[in-house]
């Protein structure tokens, strides 16, 4: 089962979405990797590109609240924070205790919460605040 990426979930903003889309591109990988069982093994490689992930896409995105005066942008923050908590809480986990087939459905739960949580809500919000604040127009795929 996979999540697919619609427009649901796009923002509008093309960067924002782009990155997204590779998000729901690197968890889907994870639960084909599962199915096949090898999700022990995809989820270092997901671990891996969370890592990077937060770096580039968090920090565009705080960047945009702040050039955008975004209303939300301390709660917003926050969020980004407390998921980057939780995955390394995982990483840390599977470093003292090894992967175990229950990390690997944790991280997969975690994952997808965010997926349709965060991405959701969160980030159609700001990315509506960038739209109207910058004005582009609204594109979603």
């Amino acid at each position: 089962m996979s999540t697919e990426w619609s427009g649901t979930f796009s923002t509008g903003v093309e960067w924002q979405d782009r990155h997204h889309k590779e998000l729901f591109k690197r968890i889907n990988a994870l639960l084909d990797a599962m199915n096949a069982g090898m999700g022990k093994e995809e989820v270092l490689r997901l671990f891996k590109f969370l890592d990077e992930y937060f770096v580039l896409h968090f920090d565009a995105e705080e960047k945009a609240m702040y050039e955008t005066d975004y209303p939300a942008a301390l709660a917003h923050v926050a969020e980004h924070k407390g998921f980057i908590a939780e995955i390394a809480k995982l990483e840390d986990e599977c470093r003292r205790t090894g992967m175990s087939t229950a990390l690997v459905i944790k991280t997969q739960g975690k994952v997808v919460d965010w997926l349709l949580s965060h991405i959701a809500k969160s980030d159609k919000a700001l990315g509506a605040h960038i739209l109207k604040k910058t004005g582009l127009r609204n594109r979603v795929e």
